[in-house]
């Protein structure tokens, strides 16, 4: 069959579309079976295939349950019942633990530490040494969110402001056309929306690089930095595992915490779907950064927040493995289709039967039926005529 296919793609012509005639196909030579062998092969193949599409069913059906199952243990982190609570093990334990605002009032420190560096930086960049230190008054502490409408939260976690674990910030790209040449090539990776959901966690991969001229009228974003799609496909996240440069239809939320940065991107996951219950508003086509900066996350204390990433890490690498071998198992199972249909061209698949009636008997007997029938289509035009 294969041999078949290779053949006529030979002869195929065609600037749109390659396409074969039907003199061609007149002129193609094809393998002929005994006719009860035919049979027999067809019932076989019928067989066979029936068990390759019940087995191809199956892993279907594992690929949407393994799907279904990923999404309701990332639902179950959000909600504190994927592993023992904080203020749990404390109680079993007979010992304290550190409470969530402990860990926000780091965040928070950290966050405007960072936020003093790199103002100071730009201002030293510029020519301008500060004499005093009125310069940080400038910088407006994240409010916390109203969460007077949110669900109850498990004992010692509390709902914060996204803008208070970190920022947000629209990605750059602001020369036009966007698909300049002058823009692409270079060395410095340049991430896309596909990028990102095909990321699956971490981008890992990219598929184009900006130019020095690129870079230029962008910015970089160093590694650990989370991306969020605000256009296309909405809501789809990625961290960085490596510097890159996205356009403006990317959103960047950067933390002083590492940790902190999994979590909202595991967040986001389980909320893309109902945006609209932890942000003041939302349009579902479009998410813009006003709408992702009033986003309100839940957060557990430290401890808990690790064990909890350190699980679904578990629980992500062996989804992965299965995942893995369900798609080489369903290209197994186009492999096998193959070599049946190979074994019933060359006459491997079922067993010949020297009782069987010879293939050209067959022809000969197809050849004397087309005669008779285009005799008697001729008698019927004559008598038509008449």
């Amino acid at each position: 069959m294969r041999a078949t296919e290779q053949q006529l793609a030979s002869v195929a012509i065609g600037s749109t579309f390659s396409a074969v005639s039907s003199q061609q196909l007149k002129e193609h030579s094809f393998v002929l079976a005994p006719s009860n062998e035919q049979n027999r092969i067809v019932d076989e193949i019928e067989k066979q295939f029936t068990r390759l599409d019940a087995a191809t069913a199956a892993l279907k059906r594992v690929q949407a349950n393994l799907k279904r199952y990923r999404a309701s243990v990332l639902k179950a982190a959000c909600e504190g019942r994927l592993v023992p609570t904080e203020a749990e093990l404390a109680r079993e334990e007979g010992r304290d633990y550190e409470p969530v605002d402990k860990l926000l009032q780091r965040i928070l420190r950290e966050r405007r530490a960072r936020w003093e560096a790199d103002t100071l930086a730009k201002m030293q960049a510029s020519g301008r040494s500060p004499k005093d230190d009125h310069w940080k008054q400038e910088y407006k502490e994240p409010s916390a969110p109203d969460t007077s409408n949110l669900p109850p939260l498990p004992e010692g976690w509390c709902w914060v402001g996204i803008l208070q674990l970190g920022e947000l910030d629209r990605g750059k790209s602001k020369h036009r056309p966007r698909n300049d040449p002058k823009l692409l090539g270079g060395p410095y990776p340049f991430i896309q929306t596909g990028d990102i959901k095909r990321a699956d966690g971490f981008i890992r991969e990219h598929f184009q690089t900006y130019s020095h001229f690129g870079l230029q009228q962008s910015r970089s974003w160093p590694t650990g930095t989370l991306c969020i799609t605000s256009a296309a496909n909405i809501a789809e996240t990625g961290i960085l595992s490596f510097p890159a440069c996205f356009p403006d239809s990317v959103v960047g939320f950067s933390s002083t915490n590492e940790i902190v940065t999994r979590w909202v991107e595991l967040f986001f996951r389980v909320a893309k779907q109902d945006l609209s219950r932890y942000a003041p508003a939302t349009a579902q086509k479009n998410i813009n950064l006003e709408i992702l900066s009033g986003l309100t996350v839940p957060l557990p204390p430290l401890n808990e927040l690790k064990r909890m990433v350190d699980f679904l890490d578990e629980i992500h690498s062996k989804a992965k493995a299965i995942e893995s071998t369900c798609l080489q198992s369903m290209k197994r199972s186009d492999r096998l289709r193959s070599a049946v249909l190979k074994c019933a061209f060359t006459g491997q698949l079922v067993p010949q039967d020297s009782t069987d009636e010879s293939a050209s008997a067959l022809l000969e007997r197809i050849r004397a039926g087309r005669a008779n029938t285009s005799m008697r289509t001729t008698n019927r035009s004559q008598k038509q005529r008449h």
